[in-house]
């Protein structure tokens, strides 16, 4: 090191690499590194990515060839899709970020970690989740919530497992031999309190079955709790966690100090802040409150700079080093991967732009934005960690360089192909849903724009099958390291004791406070979350004016609530929305645009962030009872060239009418105003209109049963927007 670096400079460097200045009069501690969870989490973290992207190609290629649904529930697209989703975020990232944490905090704090019996709590807990999640998600229990589709037992399983990771990385952090918290131990911080938060508020549901529940929350509400979560998922699951191990795993790669430590203090805290704020962003022109999606743009748009203060603190790590980049393939990986970030993080605040969003939203180049994130910052980074890592945990060489460069350019190759036609789709779609003839009417059928997605969505599964090859060939890769190799589970190491008195060494920046602080560090960070939530989450729930009432809706009829829920359990908000916005092409294709008063009933909501399907907002009335029959039993007979998955299950099963009453009982307790005691009745009720609906049938010769499920699903079909329409009647005359 240079003898021109000041002390300050010279400490900064110091504490960068993770080391203590020595003081002469230290006796050091003799420990050991638990390795073994550390390599636990790393073979979880392949296993999880094969099959979460496994799942995702073959949701990808059911869009292009409907007969790969197979005509069974358990591999229907609107099924298979949340595991994909669940698999990525929570099974491969999920066990990516506790095997980087487990892995750097122990030597960051120079300390074994705090219990290993809670390591292995977290570890077969967290594995256990991952199994339940896709039983369950494929069994058809979902919250229909995107990325928190679990059940409420499952929900209360990941608390308590994550207070355990929490407990864990706190006692370890306590018991340190190092004083200064390093600058990846602050996302760590962030990242436990603000998941904790965000998944029990969002979580909060009234349970009506050992399985199944209602969100506490209902329409506009519900729709802004959920991607309050939903986008700070993607910022506290997806980010802040891995911007921790990029701090960690980059400097020590390219073997070079961070390149700005204050650029990373100004960073952590700004992101902290913001990120929270610009949830609503995903609900732009729709029935939120204006003033609140004008609050989730603005902080979007901000968000830019923080993004890009820690895009640029990685890129310009690698300072002095960039030749390495040509021959370093873990370096290439996370290059790629910080750089995915930055275009990921740039495009953001730009698709929170009113006249931005109203292109791309609903269309797929939403699709294509959340997977650079995905496949490049996430699955990049965590495939250059798992490359560097698991040599050192083996004491070997990686089996094959060629391969993994080979994997590189593979995974390069597929992020390309899948991106490209995404965006180029996102375009089409949204033009062509947008475009009148010169005599004022809708240019295209909305299944004309369907069909020419097809070319698009084949390439995407192209790209989907090249990423995937390049991960199993990681996986071969690092089989055959694992087998040269043997492993290191306890690994020696020492370091002097962390001193009960903390003498200051030169002058300090005014940030060393509370970096030596971590429960100061952790209350702080939870109270600049709490903030953001807060502003836009009470008024919404307090202020009658942001959901005015509207006479005409009334709550759903029992068959209509078992009708929803089977529709919730199919996933079919995955494909279509229920949100017509109100622009003149809406209005043209759907009819009125939606209002907040219509939703008040709807626990959860089911706006939809999709638009594979066309919007069903008005659907009600719109065909007759037996077109939703013959078009649920067969789409293309109904509607050709379609790629809906036909759902034959929904003519055998019968529905189960004894949960009825609980359920009306769940509703009632939520605040919707069925009479006294009609839980009693609601069975008989439910019945009685069902054998209006097959009678309906039965004019058109369809012969049904009134105890199956199709019967529940077209009652209410037929009664989306129905309410509205009443009361633009009623308005009329």
């Amino acid at each position: 090191m240079s003898s021109s670096l000041t002390s300050n400079q010279l400490a900064e460097s110091v504490q960068a690499h993770g080391m203590k200045i020595p003081t002469g009069n230290d006796q050091l501690d003799k420990f050991y590194y638990d390795n073994k969870i550390v390599k636990w989490f790393a073979y979880a973290t392949v296993f999880w990515g094969l099959v979460g992207m496994l799942a995702g190609l073959m949701a990808a290629m059911q869009l292009v060839f409907p007969e790969l649904n197979f005509g069974v529930a358990q591999t229907s697209f609107g099924r298979v899709r949340p595991v994909h989703t669940n698999a990525v975020i929570f099974a491969f990232v999920g066990n990516g970020i506790f095997m980087g944490v487990y892995y750097s905090l122990q030597r960051l704090c120079k300390a074994r970690m705090f219990s290993d019996k809670l390591s292995k709590i977290h570890f077969w807990g967290w594995q256990s989740v991952i199994v339940l999640a896709a039983i369950t998600l494929l069994a058809g229990y979902t919250t229909g919530k995107e990325y928190a589709e679990l059940e409420w037992p499952i929900d209360i399983l990941i608390t308590l497992i994550w207070v355990a990771f929490g407990w864990n990385m706190f006692g370890t952090i306590m018991k340190r031999r190092e004083r200064h918290l390093y600058v990846a131990i602050w996302f760590y911080i962030a990242t436990f309190v603000t998941v904790a938060m965000l998944h029990i508020v969002n979580s909060w549901e009234i349970p009506f079955s050992w399985m199944k529940s209602y969100s506490w929350y209902a329409g506009v509400q519900d729709a802004l709790v959920q991607w309050w979560y939903g986008h700070n998922a993607v910022a506290f699951f997806l980010t802040t966690p891995y911007l921790g191990l990029m701090y960690y795993f980059l400097p020590k790669a390219a073997n070079r100090p961070v390149y700005s430590y204050r650029l990373s203090i100004i960073h952590f805290w700004a992101l902290t802040f913001i990120y929270i704020w610009a949830g609503p962003h995903h609900l732009l022109y729709t029935a939120l409150p204006d003033w609140a999606q004008s609050l989730g743009t603005v902080f979007s748009v901000m968000l830019l700079a923080p993004s890009w203060g820690g895009m640029l603190n990685g890129l310009l790590t690698l300072r002095g080093a960039w030749d390495k980049v040509r021959e370093d393939v873990v370096l290439k990986f996370m290059v790629v991967a910080i750089t995915a970030y930055g275009m990921a993080t740039f495009e953001g605040p730009m698709l929170s732009l009113k006249n931005v969003n109203a292109i791309s939203h609903f269309t797929d180049w939403t699709i294509a934005h959340v997977h650079v994130g995905a496949l490049g910052w996430n699955g990049f980074l965590t495939f250059g960690v798992l490359y560097w890592l698991i040599p050192r945990i083996f004491r070997t060489e990686l089996h094959s360089t060629k391969m993994a460069n080979w994997h590189f350019w593979i995974g390069t190759l597929g992020i390309i192909f899948y991106a490209v036609p995404m965006y180029w789709a996102g375009f089409m779609q949204s033009l062509a849903w947008a475009e009148f003839t010169p005599e004022g009417q809708l240019k295209y059928q909305f299944m004309e724009t369907v069909t020419s997605m097809k070319p698009f969505y084949a390439m995407r599964g192209l790209g989907g099958t090249l990423y995937l090859i390049g991960a199993v060939m990681m996986g071969i890769n690092l089989y055959k390291t694992v087998k040269k190799g043997k492993a290191v589970d306890d690994e020696a190491a020492e370091a002097a004791p962390l001193s009960k008195v903390y003498i200051e060494h030169g002058k300090h920046h005014w940030h060393r406070w509370i970096e030596r602080k971590p429960v100061q560090m952790m209350v702080g960070s939870l109270i600049v979350v709490m903030i953001g939530g807060a502003i836009e989450i009470i008024p919404t729930f307090m202020v009658k004016s942001n959901v005015p009432t509207i006479a005409s809706v009334k709550p759903y009829t029992p068959l209509e609530l078992a009708g929803r829920d089977i529709y919730v359990r199919e996933g079919c908000y995955t494909c279509h929305s229920q949100m017509v916005r109100p622009f003149r092409s809406e209005v043209a294709r759907y009819g009125e645009y939606s209002k907040a008063g219509e939703f008040v009933y709807d626990h959860p909501f089911q706006w939809g962030s999709k638009r594979t399907g066309p919007d069903l907002a008005r659907v009600g009335g719109k065909y007759p009872d037996s077109w939703h029959y013959n078009h649920m039993f067969e789409p293309s007979s109904m509607s050709p060239g379609s790629i809906m998955p036909n759902y034959p299950w929904l003519f055998e099963n019968d529905m189960d009418m004894d949960i009825m009453g609980a359920k009306i009982r769940a509703m009632q307790t939520l605040g919707v105003p069925y009479p006294k005691g009609f839980d009693e009745i609601a069975k008989g009720e439910m019945m009685k209109q069902a054998k209006t609906v097959t009678a309906s049938l039965e004019k058109d010769n369809i012969k049904s049963k009134p105890e199956k499920e199709i019967i529940a699903l077209i009652a209410y079909l037929q009664r989306i927007g129905k309410d509205i329409k009443l009361e633009q009647k009623t308005a009329s005359n």
